[in-house]
């Protein structure tokens, strides 16, 4: 027999299974097109969706200013909260694209992920000039 052959088999057993890369396991998650809905994904959304219409109903409905600075103050802090998990989010998923090669899904995820870290400093900068402008 050759040096390279591959032996026959002989028996009638079945034939040694080869490794399989790994792929993923289909999830039993909910899909947003191609987006998966995981739990942290939704908390984030909540807290981004809710605290913006917590901002607005404090601008639109609150009149007394002694009660509306901290609402807003507190509200800003959220949405700057949610706003940096969106960044890191994209910060992630950006290094993950360019590593495989994606170098455009790449550059999209960098330039959102940017404007969505700079809106969280925003955000926490109003945070603090509140809080600062009530205590005086």
């Amino acid at each position: 027999m050759a040096r390279n052959a591959v032996p026959r088999r002989t028996s009638d057993a079945p034939a040694p299974r080869t490794p399989r890369s790994p792929q993923r396991r289909a999830s039993s998650l909910p899909r947003l097109g191609p987006i998966q809905l995981t739990p942290f994904r939704a908390v984030i959304a909540i807290a981004f969706l809710g605290s913006g219409v917590y901002i607005a109903w404090a601008i639109l409905r609150v009149k007394e200013s002694s009660v509306q600075v901290p609402m807003l103050s507190s509200g800003f802090a959220i949405l700057g909260l949610s706003c940096a998990a969106i960044a890191l989010g994209g910060a992630i998923n950006m290094w993950r694209a360019a590593s495989v090669g994606r170098s455009g899904r790449a550059l999209a995820l960098a330039i959102v992920g940017g404007a969505f870290g700079m809106a969280a400093i925003g955000c926490f900068t109003l945070t603090v000039i509140l809080a600062l402008v009530w205590k005086s």
